[in-house]
């Protein structure tokens, strides 16, 4: 493959592509391919053989807050340290997740623990293996560890209605018969409601010993217990108990959000079937996807899904892949092209050629972009988790202020005063607070994966809707990356079939793309190609062979020597390159014998693209490494601005100038675009790019459609109304129900529907984001 995509006119470089990786590179690409160790519970792997990619696809960009550096560092085990993994059930927000990192943390050994919520995944780096005391300790924390291994795939227990549910309708129906015995005898009613409030308090103060126990005090359900026992106390005993039914309500309505937003990544699981019908030596065998090897032949029926990244055997084939991309009309492939895992076979059985290894498909590369995303959070959710950190005791305080200070210094009678402490110690749990932000970003980030677009998490998602400037590659990101030959000018005496043999005969065996584009012509007009001997790479000239025993050179004709070219040749030059075509010249023992021109075409969406973008007060810029004419003609068909002849280096410093004005962004698909795309505020990658350029980038566009950035960005602008709302919410209701429980106005009901629904409204408001919106 070629380091550069597009024809580079400070030189016509033939120098070979490759990202460093050993991977056999698809034609679309739907993530990263970097190694990282996979572990089962129980078996580990050294990090030194986590990452097998050079520096240049995991070197942070310098222009990270600090914040965002640690969590980057936290990501990454320390040297000589072992990983674990393991699926975690039992999680109904994030703020569960924190409580299990906390349980885990504290073992002896572990240097640190990470819960990726969206993939229900625990990942835990220790120097040695400390598996049986973690699963303990998150069995104290009150949830339950399977282990990661694809054979537990369906291992995973199921819940039983009775069993989620029963607790509740216990609850409901002792509550019905309290409230029935308290109209016609209010002792027994007040006994009934005591004997409620203790079956309900039951499990709540179990769970939260367990997790004081495990390095977590301030939880809600610590805050529910000393609210129940309080009201108790001061003989609030039909309050008490209703705090607890509100409280389990709450929590099953936060299961169904937590279960709704991970939604999308279980149905991405579940694209991979679980085996495959193998051809061994004619036979068909039906094996275990976890068995498949690079090379194996497998058999695909009609609407099957593939279960590996596979290359095409039979002559074609149309497949539905619209759960990889987004796009909705099947995709016709033919013998020899690459079809993504979880792809389905629409109208017939194909025999396809595996050509990922277990753990190493498209879908697992998403998974795997997935998790990498939880660990980019953005940086208002940084800010809310420090807030939140002192905001619970900081209430927790002032409850018991306003239980202590009146009583004792005003002579307020007792009683009230505690009901009203107690009443402020519910309205101020964080719940809602710390919710709103997480629920909003990973709503946005499955909205944008419904459509074909990876976000690397919430600063990527964040940084998104800020940005003002998007700076496009032109060559496989604007055009379509595939340059035909328009015009072939031999001189006289030379037969335009003549010139493209010759020419075709020194560009056989490249991948350039301007000289695959020669070879086709060739071969479309019928010349027979000559034997070309010497053939080589001039760095920063061109290509160059010995056809006939005469030395071929074909070149751009800004790197020939002065006067190399006549006037009438410079002339036929400009013209072409006017027009926006990109001109080679081919010389024979030094002397021009023709001319060939070709363009790339712009992508079918590339104009209406540019115009959503400008809608949004987005502006374009093209950087490209081709001529000033060509670029001009592109760019004025676009009606963007653009900059012409950069090389790499060049790109970085134009993409640096332009972030320094105001918030860029840029796309591209080559190697020779991630240094630019590390520059800018946020990197893009089109899905039909390089493995380092989709890892360097912070989002990605599997579909391969220009569209999805103006898509991408209205996704992130409505994410961040969406947190702005949450917040407003969270905080807003608490505020008001601070001042009157303060005043005595609200009592514990009140208290409890302001904290479980504040959290209802917040995530109902995040769901919106999974509705489609165009």
């Amino acid at each position: 493959m070629h380091t550069h995509k597009e024809h580079n006119h400070q030189g016509y470089s033939h120098q070979e592509r490759g990202c460093g990786c050993t991977h056999d590179h698809a034609k679309t690409q739907h993530g990263c391919g970097s190694e990282k160790s996979t572990t089962v519970a129980g078996h580990s792997h050294s990090h030194e053989l986590d990452h097998e990619h050079g520096a240049s696809c995991c070197s942070s960009d310098g222009h990270e807050e600090p914040d965002e550096e640690s969590d980057r560092l936290a990501a990454a085990s320390p040297s000589g340290s072992q990983r674990f993994s393991w699926q975690v059930t039992g999680m109904d927000c994030p703020s569960c997740a924190k409580k299990i990192e906390n349980a885990v943390t504290s073992i002896p050994g572990v240097d640190s623990a990470r819960v990726l919520f969206a993939t229900e995944k625990l990942v835990v780096d220790a120097q040695l293996d400390v598996s049986t005391r973690v699963q303990d300790a998150v069995k104290q924390a009150g949830f339950t560890l399977l282990s990661a291994a694809p054979a537990a795939k369906n291992d995973k227990p199921k819940t039983s209605h009775l069993r989620e549910f029963g607790p509740l309708l216990l609850l409901s129906v002792l509550m019905a018969i309290s409230w029935a015995l308290d109209s016609f005898n209010p002792q027994y009613g007040q006994i009934a409601f005591i004997a409620t409030t203790l079956v309900g308090l039951a499990p709540v103060a179990s769970k939260a010993l367990r997790l004081m126990r495990s390095g977590t005090p301030f939880a809600i359900e610590t805050l529910m217990c000393v609210a129940a026992i309080g009201a108790l106390f001061i003989g609030a005993t039909a309050e008490a108990a209703m705090v607890l039914l509100l409280f389990m309500v709450g929590e099953l309505l936060e299961s169904y959000a937590a279960n709704r937003a991970r939604r999308g990544v279980k149905a991405l699981m579940a694209l991979v079937p679980e085996d495959a019908l193998l051809i061994h030596n004619g036979e068909r065998k039906r094996v275990s996807v976890a068995n498949l090897r690079p090379g194996d032949v497998i058999e695909i029926a009609p609407g099957g899904r593939l279960p590996a990244d596979a290359q095409l055997l039979s002559p074609f084939a149309s497949f539905d892949e619209s759960a990889l991309t987004g796009e909705s009309v099947p995709v016709e492939r033919h013998l020899g092209e690459k079809v993504a895992a979880g792809s389905l076979s629409v109208d017939q059985a194909v025999q396809m050629k595996v050509t990922s290894e277990p753990g190493k498909s498209a879908i697992d590369r998403i998974l795997q972009l997935i998790e990498e995303a939880e660990e980019r959070r953005a940086p208002i959710e940084r800010f809310l988790d420090r807030f939140s950190s002192y905001y619970t005791p900081a209430i927790m305080l002032l409850a018991i202020a306003v239980i202590l200070v009146p009583p004792l210094f005003f002579a307020e009678p007792w009683e009230m005063w505690i009901y009203r402490g107690l009443t402020l110690l519910l309205i101020g749990c964080p719940c809602a607070l710390v919710i709103s932000t997480p629920a909003a970003i990973t709503s946005g980030l499955a909205a944008a994966t419904r459509r074909g677009a990876l976000i690397k998490g919430g600063a990527a998602l964040e940084q998104l809707g800020q940005v003002r400037t998007i700076a496009f590659d032109k060559t496989g990101t604007l055009t379509k990356g595939k340059p035909t030959v328009t015009d072939v000018l031999p001189t006289d005496g030379l037969s335009e079939q003549q010139l493209l043999a010759v020419a075709a005969a020194v560009e056989a065996g490249s991948h350039h793309p301007l000289a695959q584009a020669i070879v086709n012509r060739a071969a479309e007009n019928g010349a027979e190609l000559p034997l070309a001997a010497d053939r080589r790479a001039l760095a920063g000239i061109g290509v160059e062979g010995v056809v006939a025993g005469k030395t071929i050179l074909i070149s751009a004709p800004s790197k020939l020597v002065e006067n190399q070219l006549s006037s009438a040749w410079s002339a036929r030059v400009e013209h072409l390159e006017t027009a926006g075509k990109t001109v080679v010249v081919v010389l024979e023992e030094g002397l021009p014998i023709g001319l060939l021109a070709l363009r790339d075409t712009l992508r079918d969406d590339a104009v209406q693209a540019i115009v959503e973008l400008a809608e949004l007060g987005v502006r374009g810029v093209m950087l490209t490494g081709d001529n000033p004419r060509a670029a001009a003609a592109i760019a004025n068909e676009l009606g963007i601005d653009y900059r012409a002849g950069l090389m790499p280096e060049d790109k970085v410093k134009a993409v640096t100038a332009l972030s320094k004005q105001q918030p860029t962004a840029m796309i591209g698909d080559g190697i020779n675009d991630a240094p630019a795309m590390k520059a800018a505020s946020i990197g893009i990658a089109m899905g039909s790019g390089t493995d380092v350029a989709l890892e360097t980038a912070d989002a990605a566009l599997t579909h391969n459609r220009l569209l999805g950035i103006a898509e991408m960005i209205r996704i992130s602008r409505a994410t961040h109304a969406n947190i702005r709302q949450n917040i407003t919410i969270a905080l807003g209701l608490k505020g008001i129900f601070l001042i009157t429980t303060l005043l005595g106005m609200t009592g514990l009901w009140l208290a409890v529907l302001a904290d479980s629904g504040a959290t209802a409204l917040v995530t109902a408001n995040a769901l919106r984001l999974l509705r489609k919106r165009r």
